[in-house]
């Protein structure tokens, strides 16, 4: 997936490291994003079962401590790809 957005032209970056600081204590790589796409677009890829709750959650904390706006689940253990992609909008900004 990333090799086929980079060659369209758009700009990704995977696995980006998200610091996660709590009081005086940061670590430089709590989390990773999959994929980050024109550092607007947050794409998370899973294959499951099925998305559930937890996935919603981490995705949208990435969301949060990035401040970006919309991200996308993608489950691809699933027959038809369009039946396994989530929009998630973070309606905190």
């Amino acid at each position: 997936m990333y090799y086929k957005l980079f060659q369209s032209g758009l700009n990704v970056v995977k696995e980006k490291a998200m610091p996660l600081v709590f009081e005086e204590v940061k670590l430089e790589c709590g989390y990773r994003i999959d994929l980050l796409v024109e550092n607007k677009i947050i794409i998370e890829i899973k294959s499951v079962e099925a998305l559930n709750d937890v996935h919603l959650a981490q995705t949208l904390t990435y969301m949060k401590l990035g401040n970006y706006k919309l991200g996308l689940m993608i489950n691809f253990n699933v027959i038809k790809l369009k039946d396994g992609i989530k929009r998630v909008i973070n309606g905190t900004l």
